[in-house]
């Protein structure tokens, strides 16, 4: 497998631990997974990816969770629809794409366990560039109760 340098951002000052055993190009910025309570089923992460190549997040996972996808809410005519992205959320060179509620976003879904602030989450991301290489990337992110360092709550 070719390796491709490892760029990925280590953003400790918003809890982001960055753990890498494949090479890849996407710098992670702003990363946090909303808390939960007991019983609840369900929730979500977000953060803004930027790829220096054109590349996809293809998949997503972490042990706290039974599912966990990339979905994109979007208007339907007066409706809002929540989906999952089948092929993944594409990734353009240089261009930083926002995970944030109410937009494009990490479904957590079937949780195993409450989220309690101030926790950190493992998440492994998985990334597919344009020759068809996949990467992985383990990072940890911070549990809380709203964006972090006054990041926008809705940007589409």
């Amino acid at each position: 497998m070719k390796s491709i340098a490892i760029t990925a951002a280590l953003a400790c000052a918003s809890g982001l631990f960055v753990q890498s055993s494949y090479a890849q190009n996407v710098d992670i910025k702003d990363a946090w997974a909303r808390t939960s309570v007991q019983g609840q089923k369900a929730s979500g992460a977000f953060m803004t990816l930027t790829a220096k190549e054109a590349t996809r997040l293809v998949a997503v996972s972490t042990p706290v969770a039974g599912v966990a996808q990339v979905h994109e809410m979007k208007m339907d005519g007066d409706v809002m629809r929540m989906r999952a992205l089948p092929d993944g959320l594409e990734l353009p060179a240089g261009k930083p794409v926002a995970l944030t509620p109410g937009g494009y976003h990490v479904m957590l879904m079937d949780l195993k366990a409450a989220l309690p602030k101030d926790s950190t989450i493992p998440m492994t991301l998985v990334f597919k560039d344009a020759k068809g290489v996949e990467s992985k990337l383990e990072v940890k992110l911070p549990v809380a109760t709203t964006a972090p360092n006054g990041m926008a709550a809705h940007k589409h």
